[in-house]
């Protein structure tokens, strides 16, 4: 009678296992205390940020002739929640809370002053300016003080998230947030600010140059 030949198991024996695992700790262990003790070598397993970018490039050049006379500093929380009418929020449906930081410049424009618009006397003691009124600037949003506070996204949303070119784009939320803080500023009397300082620093300028009176008005 033939006796049947016993392949070996390919498996590996618990044992065998065991010892594996503790000299894969000991290894891990004692690389961190090398690196810790030489720590020239940790530059040999660390990673280097390398920036490539080119050299910018001057698209054009514009003369500015306004004056900015005012700065306003905003901040909105912007809730923006989206909702899908015959799916529960945890399957489509997003909302995000943000905060929203920027600037709105107060500026009047002397590049518009024509040659009716200043009168000086014979002895030049006297002027007379007309200035358009003041207007407001483009909000600028600060990236260094805004922030996504919380993102809630449902299962699809998460997914287009995942096969999207940008995920989690705040694109939205910034774009309500520039209009907020552009509301903001026109409820906020920045204009009259800036009228008021420039009607100073005319007055200051012109004086300093020999005149005795200076009247500053606004408008068309």
């Amino acid at each position: 009678m033939t006796t049947p030949i016993k392949r070996a198991s390919g498996r590996m024996p618990g044992w065998a296992k065991a010892v594996c695992a503790v000299v894969l700790v000991l290894v891990l262990l004692f690389a961190g205390i090398v690196l810790s003790v030489l720590p020239g070598l940790n530059n040999l397993f660390g990673t280097e940020t390398h920036d490539r970018t080119g050299p910018a490039l001057l698209q054009s050049i514009q003369d500015m002739s306004r004056y900015d006379a005012a700065s306003g500093n905003f901040q909105v929380v912007v809730d923006l929640e989206k909702d899908s009418k015959y799916l529960p929020d945890a399957i489509r449906g997003s909302r995000v809370l943000y905060v929203g930081a920027g600037t709105v410049d107060a500026y009047v424009d002397l590049g518009k002053l024509g040659k009716d618009d200043v009168r000086v006397n014979d002895d030049r003691t006297s002027a007379t300016l007309r200035l358009p009124h003041a207007a407001l600037g483009k909000p600028a949003l600060n990236p260094d003080r805004s922030y996504a506070v919380s993102k809630q996204r449902g299962l699809l949303d998460r997914l287009g998230d995942f096969f999207s070119d940008n995920p989690n784009s705040e694109q939205a939320v910034q774009k309500l947030a520039v209009k907020h803080i552009g509301d903001a500023a026109k409820e906020s009397g920045l204009t009259t600010r800036a009228e008021t300082n420039t009607t100073d620093m005319l007055q200051g300028l012109l004086r300093s140059l020999g005149f005795k009176e200076v009247h500053v008005s606004y408008g068309s």
